[in-house]
């Protein structure tokens, strides 16, 4: 399945296209998950209703549900994908501008309930979003860049979420709720240029006799078919098991920290600056996957990422060598970075043409379901083992997924021969 091509870089225009659709991505998702809690926290919301807010992520994980008429349906005017991104986006725009219109003080009280729905709304259209935005990633890039593309998905996302998070959150002190919203809803309005200028009919023309038959069957016969693709379930082994090691570990880094008595504002700096190397590292490993190639890069950067995860073993007694805490956190930052830009390459390269956001969606909502839970599960184990046990054991389950990655590739060896000729 990983497609051997000798395709020039993609250009800058299309790199702008997408940059500009993953960090319109991560404008809502910041403000969801760091900014609200805070504000709402700050009118006295219960924190029982606070942690509503986790619920109103579901369409990100359910969107497996629908993906599939993302891929079937199109817009014979717009462009397939440029049918379905150009509408939701302006439904966010819309939502945003809508709360950006509301006084915080009703917001936060009575009017809780329409910020919960306008919430929702926005999260619906954004993960509807994200399967089309996938889709055009993969048709628009061959198989040698995909992953500098998917340094652009980890990179913008992360910096639309840090502009929506932190950024938002000093912007309100300074500029109020109303005026600080109303820049973000502008922000993603700039931000839909890129795609409003793409001519996507005459780019990436549509095959449909590729397309799955639609009806009330689609969704079975689409993931049918994709599990019935030559090493296809083996392969879903391996993106279940490849971040593992990194779920169970990285929940604890803050807890840690906080148990050894770092303040609020020393880990909100930890953060910032070890995002923005992620950031560096995301795009570092696409570079690299372009150089290496699938396999070397999988196994490169798992290697690299199993072990930022086992060294926070080194941090269970010294948190107050604030040196050795920020070359350790920052190094686990830059290899998942890597690692998640790899995985993300080769999840692409399994989709079939006219299928790819919803084969796509499919890996993603796997890798993410058991990741989650396995994160969930951090606690009890730092509880049971310790933080020093507990790192190490991820450090462990890391290597175990990198067997799982090794077996795969001995099992069907025609993609190993592919990668190669494409590195």
């Amino acid at each position: 399945m990983l497609a051997a091509t000798a395709a020039p870089a993609p250009r800058p225009a299309t790199l702008l296209l997408l940059a500009s659709l993953y960090c319109a991505q991560g404008l809502p998702a910041g403000l969801l998950a760091h900014s609200l809690p805070v504000l709402l926290r700050q009118h006295g919301v219960d924190l029982a209703l606070i942690s509503l807010l986790k619920l109103l992520a579901l369409p990100w994980m359910l969107k497996v549900l629908w993906a599939p008429w993302v891929d079937r349906l199109a817009s014979r005017r717009l462009g397939h994908h440029r049918g379905w991104i150009l509408p939701l986006q302006g439904l966010v725009i819309l939502s945003i501008s809508s709360l950006a219109l509301l006084a915080p003080e009703q917001l936060f009280s009575r009017q809780l309930w329409l910020l919960l729905g306008l919430l929702l709304l926005v999260n619906l259209a954004a993960a509807t979003q994200d399967v089309a935005t996938d889709g055009l990633t993969v048709r628009l890039l061959s198989e040698r860049w995909r992953g500098l593309g998917n340094s652009l998905q980890v990179g913008g996302y992360k910096i639309g979420m840090l502009a929506s998070g932190s950024g938002l959150l000093l912007a309100i002190d300074a500029l109020g709720w109303n005026l600080s919203l109303g820049i973000v809803a502008l922000l993603l309005l700039v931000l839909s240029l890129p795609v409003w200028r793409f001519r996507e009919n005459q780019q990436l023309p549509r095959h449909a006799e590729l397309a799955e038959r639609g009806g009330a069957g689609l969704l079975l016969r689409h993931y049918r078919g994709l599990l019935a693709q030559p090493g296809m379930r083996g392969w879903l082994v391996v993106v279940l098991t490849f971040k593992l090691g990194d779920a169970l570990g990285s929940p604890m880094i803050k807890p840690l920290l906080v148990d050894q008595g770092w303040s609020n504002a020393a880990l909100g700096q930890l953060t910032l600056i070890s995002s923005l190397v992620g950031i560096a590292g995301a795009l570092l490993g696409g570079l690299l996957y372009a150089r290496l190639g699938a396999w070397r890069a999988l196994l490169l950067f798992g290697l690299l990422q199993a072990g930022g995860i086992a060294a926070l073993a080194l941090l269970a007694n010294a948190g107050g060598d604030t040196a050795l805490v920020y070359l350790v956190c920052l190094f686990e930052q830059a290899a998942d970075g890597m690692s998640t830009v790899a995985l993300f390459a080769v999840m692409m390269s399994h989709c079939r043409s006219e299928h790819e956001g919803a084969d796509f969606t499919l890996q993603a909502c796997v890798q993410l379901l058991l990741a989650g839970l396995v994160g969930a599960g951090s606690g009890v184990l730092a509880n049971l083992l310790g933080y020093a046990q507990l790192f190490l054991l991820a450090g462990g389950l890391g290597m175990a997924g990198l067997v799982v990655l090794a077996r795969y590739f001995r099992q069907y060896p025609q993609d190993l021969v592919r990668d190669n000729a494409q590195a």
